[in-house]
């Protein structure tokens, strides 16, 4: 479903933010992109969510190249960034309907707007403005929207950014459960390297732009001799001279 071909992001400062990787993820696969912050998560998700252009390689979403086919890319991805605006002075009632009817109209927006409102989990507070709302509460509402748009690759950025340990576990679960019902792919971006077993079935450690190690959680501490992907990070890093 997703193929990410000799990817390279180097910006006018010179910093080489990506360093030629390439990864496949497989339909209905919950991949985890994780590694320290400045690895170059962040720069991958957005080049494959057509928000930035790469120097050079391509990804490939459903076939569809992200430099040639862009439009098409976009109808079938969702994404989630680490900071998700709002419009600080919407209900957050107002801020789902609006992004919402950017893409459905009629009795789809309405049926699309009632799932986002029970996604967000947050009650009476929908109809407050979301300047009032705390980091977390901004967190959920932008997934809401993300989610009711059904979108079959879903790419999320530190998708529990802010949240407290209840609603990090709720995310989590919102995650498999979404991957359940839709058959949707998954790729998420992490620094929480526990947090990432307990919801990927396979990952990709990234060091100062680069893959140094991919795959099973399982295969990967038995590679490392490792109990958890911490210690498979620190391993491998080693491994690599960093």
């Amino acid at each position: 479903m997703v193929r990410v071909v000799n990817l390279t992001k180097v910006f006018r400062s010179g910093v080489r933010a990506v360093d030629n990787i390439s990864f496949t993820v497989s339909e209905g696969e919950i991949f985890g992109l994780i590694g320290p912050n400045g690895s170059g998560k962040t720069t991958t998700l957005r080049i494959m969510s057509t928000l930035l252009k790469p120097t050079s390689g391509d990804v490939f979403i459903a076939g569809y190249s992200i430099i040639k086919n862009p439009l098409e890319v976009r109808r079938i991805i969702g994404y989630l960034p680490e900071e998700a605006g709002a419009y600080k002075d919407l209900s957050g009632y107002d801020f789902i309907r609006l992004m919402l009817s950017l893409r459905f109209k009629g009795l789809d927006l309405e049926e699309r707007t009632d799932e986002a409102i029970s996604l967000s989990g947050l009650g009476e507070f929908i109809e407050k403005p979301i300047k009032t709302y705390s980091k977390g509460m901004k967190r959920m509402l932008a997934l809401s929207v993300v989610l009711a748009s059904h979108p079959r690759v879903l790419v999320l950025d530190e998708p529990t950014s802010g949240l407290d340990v209840e609603k990090s576990l709720q995310v989590r679960s919102i995650i498999r459960a979404y991957r359940e019902k839709e058959k949707a792919t998954i790729i998420l971006s992490s620094h929480n390297m526990l947090e990432i077993e307990t919801v990927c079935d396979r990952v990709a450690l990234i060091y100062r732009g680069r893959i140094i190690a991919e795959g099973g959680i399982d295969y990967l501490k038995e590679r490392f001799s490792a109990r958890n992907l911490e210690e498979v990070f620190v391993k491998t890093v080693a491994e690599h001279g960093f």
